[in-house]
């Protein structure tokens, strides 16, 4: 297994053989996180919370600078029932994942995935091209409200985009689902420019 960084230049380009849009709005099925001190956390345990997974390789720039946006929002938004975490799923990623957190100085949890849940979860096909961070977001209710791939130009301006998704969702008692998240996910069509963020997306082959 390879991982590849590619140049934000390039970035969109990859996007040509991605797979078709997932679902969204879905049930969200159960997902199990695995931390380095052994804990187990399950997706289950956050119900009537407004929860953001990014999705992530612990090399990846654009993963990094994602997660310090979350972060910044779970600290805002964290007593009001949002919750990130993070999911790693990188070759030796249990090994990588406590450097992660320290560096960026994260204070969500950040755990590891199996690759081929993610995948699952991702509603993304095994051959093809994929680029990261994703990010699903999660209704009280337990139902996937919006999904992004780093090609998608809700990322180029993540930290606007994500307060407004998260302030809308955070707004429906209950897990209501009278306002409707955008739900625009990954495309078959390349597009004609790349997201500008601190630091280029990863390709995960």
């Amino acid at each position: 297994m390879r991982f590849g960084i590619l140049p934000a230049a390039l970035a969109a380009v990859a996007v040509a053989l991605t797979s078709a849009a997932a679902e969204v709005p879905r049930p969200a099925p159960e997902f199990a996180v695995k931390l380095p001190n052994g804990q187990q956390l399950l997706l289950s345990q956050f119900r009537g919370k407004v929860v953001a997974l990014e999705f992530l390789l612990t090399t990846c720039p654009a993963c990094q600078d994602a997660s310090r946006v979350l972060d910044r929002l779970y600290k805002e938004y964290g007593s009001r029932g949002f919750q990130p975490i993070g999911v790693a799923f990188n070759d030796m990623a249990m090994m990588l994942v406590p450097d992660y957190v320290k560096n960026l100085g994260l204070t969500f949890p950040v755990g590891v995935g199996v690759r081929e849940s993610v995948l699952d979860f991702l509603q993304h096909s095994p051959i093809m091209r994929m680029l990261v961070p994703q990010l699903v977001i999660v209704d009280r209710k337990g139902i996937i409200r919006a999904q992004y791939g780093a090609e998608h130009p809700f990322f180029l301006d993540k930290e606007k985009n994500m307060r407004t998704l998260i302030e809308a969702l955070l707004a429906e008692p209950g897990g209501s689902q009278t306002r409707k998240a955008p739900a625009v996910v990954k495309s078959k069509k390349s597009s004609t420019s790349a997201p500008s963020s601190a630091g280029a997306s990863q390709r995960v082959q």
